[in-house]
């Protein structure tokens, strides 16, 4: 055991979490109660299968709390949310219950935020707006993923899509965590295998790029260092047994420290270019990119890396977290990067190309990256030719 003297010392940190998390097998039926205790209607946003929240509805019917349905279908655009926000507002709703996978989510705390902001959204948008903060507490907010993934459940922004800007940008405030993280991992029991791979991939990516980002912290490494080795044992598991719920769990719980560390020791250049690719290419699903370009951006990452010294601290962090992967503590870098790539290939998750990407996109697509927030947490800085070869691997 190392002496106190030997442990790196911890960089100051704030750190900010759901007042309320509820975890476990069978849980979503007590969101009714969570949901009485703000009032008696809320307004239940869904994803592209309403019926995923058949239980969500029946706990609110049995606390006696009615509700509205609000459906959104893919990635939500600011149009999205500024419409949800007026339902939520006419109907004078206590309180906002989103049950889905990460999109769905995002969508749930910006309504619950514009619904007590109204006026132009873009007030409060990132990059394409003024990104003031927010004047008041948004409604509260109840989630409850159906999917491993983004662990929207546990940060304090949402991703919306402007179209008009051809950008995805975030909406984001400390009073936008929710205040109950509701996390039961049977909601995502039937989840198609090629979704889950895609979600539990992100989940992967959110853990690993604050483990080795220049703004990590103790609570944030506590969070990678639990959550890494998680997600490797049980991804594969799920994917084949979709019914294997002891691998949902472990999933389920990989993806929400994925959002603590994220949330607070931001991201990487796998996110930086995902961003600008999502914004553009409106159908590709965040998780699938991600998932392609996960070991591209990793090589150049520590090629980059290996260029300042070998003796680079984040060289040792991808070594270790490798090591989660594999199984194998001493097994160099280059076995990670393969066991990225072989799993990615294995589960079938699409290239770049799939999604109508092509060389000719790399210029803007490399320049929105550079300007982006999730590139200032990366452990080095890229040049664009970096980013380049990444995506080209990637295609």
């Amino acid at each position: 055991m190392r002496s106190p003297s030997s442990v790196s010392p911890c960089p100051a940190f704030e750190f900010a979490a759901p007042e309320r998390v509820v975890f476990g097998i069978g849980v979503a039926g007590r969101v009714g109660g969570l949901a009485a205790s703000f009032g008696r209607s809320v307004l239940l946003v869904t994803g592209r299968d309403p019926h995923r929240a058949d239980p969500v509805r029946h706990a609110l019917q049995q606390a006696g709390v009615t509700w509205i349905d609000f459906c959104v279908v893919g990635e939500p655009t600011v149009t999205d949310a500024e419409t949800g926000a007026r339902q939520a507002r006419e109907a004078r709703v206590d309180a906002v219950v989103a049950c889905g996978g990460g999109a769905v989510l995002d969508a749930g705390k910006a309504i619950a935020a514009l619904a007590t902001h109204p006026g132009d959204p873009f007030r409060f948008l990132e990059i394409v707006g003024q990104g003031l903060p927010l004047e008041r507490d948004p409604l509260p907010v109840l989630a409850l993923p159906t999917t491993a993934g983004t662990g929207s459940e546990a940060t304090r922004n949402a991703v919306l899509a402007s179209p008009a800007h051809a950008l995805k940008v975030s909406l984001r405030s400390p009073r936008m965590v929710p205040r109950a993280a509701v996390i039961d991992p049977a909601l995502a029991v039937g989840l198609p295998a090629d979704l889950t791979a895609c979600t539990g991939l992100d989940a992967l990516t959110q853990l690993l790029e604050p483990w080795v980002g220049c703004r990590a912290n103790g609570m944030t490494d506590a969070c990678a260092r639990e959550g890494i080795p998680r997600v490797a044992r049980s991804l594969g598991r799920a994917i084949a047994h979709g019914d294997d719920l002891e691998a949902r769990t472990d999933l389920a719980f990989g993806a929400y420290l994925s959002g603590l560390a994220l949330a607070h020791a931001g991201l990487g250049a796998v996110h930086g270019l995902a961003g600008p690719i999502g914004g553009r290419f409106g159908r590709a699903p965040h998780g699938a990119v991600c998932a392609a370009l996960l070991a591209p951006v990793c090589r150049v990452n520590l090629e980059a890396l290996r260029r300042i010294g070998p003796d680079h601290p984040a060289i040792a962090r991808y070594r270790q977290a490798f090591g989660w992967l594999t199984g194998h503590p001493d097994a160099p870098p280059e076995d990670g990067l393969r066991w990225i790539r072989e799993s990615v290939t294995a589960w079938k998750v699409p290239r770049l190309s799939h999604h109508g990407i092509s060389p000719a996109d790399f210029p803007a697509l490399v320049a929105a990256a550079q300007a982006s927030s999730s590139m200032k947490g990366n452990p080095v800085r890229l040049p664009d030719e970096a980013l380049v070869e990444a995506l080209a691997e990637a295609l």
